[in-house]
């Protein structure tokens, strides 16, 4: 058991360290604020080849693992959040569904390097409002026709859709069968009937573009189908594992940025005459925090060794996303406290990382699901 990051992975994690507070601190707050997303600094990342890190070279990537893209995850959302849900959807939800499926390597490599290159944005069509942690209740229908199928229905809270070039969408060739007749297909924007709906207005990860998607008798051709009906369920709650490994990678950054924040503050705010540090009771907090942000930070990072070593990372992932995200929760609600009036001002960040740590404790599958994937395990 090492412990130790090899250099290039050390490499990769002070890339995108550098970038993020070089690029995306200094206007971090003003996008917050106008809810916009910072899309020329998305794709100069995606340049350097970034999105790509964990996809085999042959369809456009780096070949060099999951648990360097977590490093980068957790980098950039140390600074950025909203930046990193989006990185993380481009790169594990839609990248994942295409690399998970069982579609042919040239259609693998035709919708999957554009992404890992960074030349263009994917997002991941699944949950729609009949169908939130229950993915099996959606309506969105795929009927054949001729050489193609006809797709009608609703996403919503479709993170980067409306910056997408690319969105896989799950959905039902035949309703009657439930899960046994999902599919998934690759729809490229400009595609007629398919559009941006409702644009949501959230409490955090202001930033990120998140929206309603809309398919109306959208054509797409055969080819376009990476999963075959009765194969689209088990292909979304693989690509959900794996997308939870990045939420919790975010969910760790956003920890580690705002537990920082809180710990310089501590040293230089005088208080009483001796720095906030001094007082037992904040020492203690942060040093419990501290033990809980590398706890997480061990869990995430085993998920992302389990998945490169191909073993099940179903529930090593499940308690990653869980244990990541909750302390992202209470590290941020905590540092807010610490910072006491400060705290509470948009200026010193803490109070956004707040608001965007609650949402990881929900999207990708509640931590209730988590819980749920994790104890079904125990009493076999």
């Amino acid at each position: 058991m090492n412990f130790e990051l090899t250099d290039e992975q050390l490499q990769i994690q002070k890339m995108t360290r550098e970038f993020a507070e070089k690029k995306l601190l200094p206007q971090v707050r003003e996008r917050d604020e106008a809810s916009k997303f910072p899309i020329e600094e998305f794709k100069e990342l995606g340049k350097a080849g970034i999105y790509g890190l964990p996809y085999p070279e042959q369809f456009g990537g780096q070949g060099v693992g999951y648990l360097p893209y977590v490093l980068a995850v957790e980098e950039i959302s140390k600074v950025d959040a909203s930046f990193g849900i989006a990185f993380s959807v481009d790169t594990s939800l839609y990248g994942g569904s295409i690399m998970n499926s069982s579609a042919p390597d040239e259609i693998k490599k035709k919708f999957l390097e554009p992404i890992a290159s960074g030349r263009c944005i994917g997002s991941f069509g699944l949950t729609e409002h009949s169908a939130g942690s229950d993915a099996a209740g959606q309506k969105t229908v795929a009927t054949k026709d001729g050489d193609g199928y006809i797709i009608n229905g609703l996403k919503c809270f479709n993170t980067n859709g409306p910056l997408a070039d690319y969105t896989v969408v799950y959905c039902l060739t035949d309703p009657a069968l439930g899960t046994k007749g999902m599919a998934a297909f690759v729809v490229q924007k400009g595609t007629p009937g398919f559009t941006v709906g409702q644009i949501e207005d959230k409490m955090g990860i202001r930033s990120a573009q998140v929206s309603d998607m809309v398919l109306e008798n959208v054509h797409v051709p055969a080819e376009n189908m990476i999963a075959k009906p009765g194969e689209g369920f088990k292909l979304a709650m693989k690509t959900l594992d794996g997308g939870r490994i990045g939420v919790a990678a975010q969910g760790l950054g956003i920890a580690e940025g705002a537990f920082e924040i809180a710990r310089k503050y501590l040293m230089e705010r005088q208080q009483f005459g001796r720095p906030l540090c001094k007082q037992q009771y904040l020492g203690f907090k942060m040093a419990e925090m501290k033990t809980d942000i590398e706890m997480a930070k061990l869990l995430v990072y085993k998920a992302a060794i389990t998945k490169d070593e191909g073993k099940s990372y179903t529930v090593p992932a499940a308690m990653a996303k869980m244990a990541c995200t909750n302390v992202a929760m209470k590290v941020t609600t905590e540092a807010v406290q610490m910072l006491g009036g400060n705290g509470y001002m948009k200026g010193y960040h803490v109070e956004r990382m707040m608001r965007d740590a609650k949402i990881t404790q929900i999207y990708e599958g509640t931590n209730e699901i988590q819980q749920l994937v994790i104890s079904g395990t125990l009493f076999r």
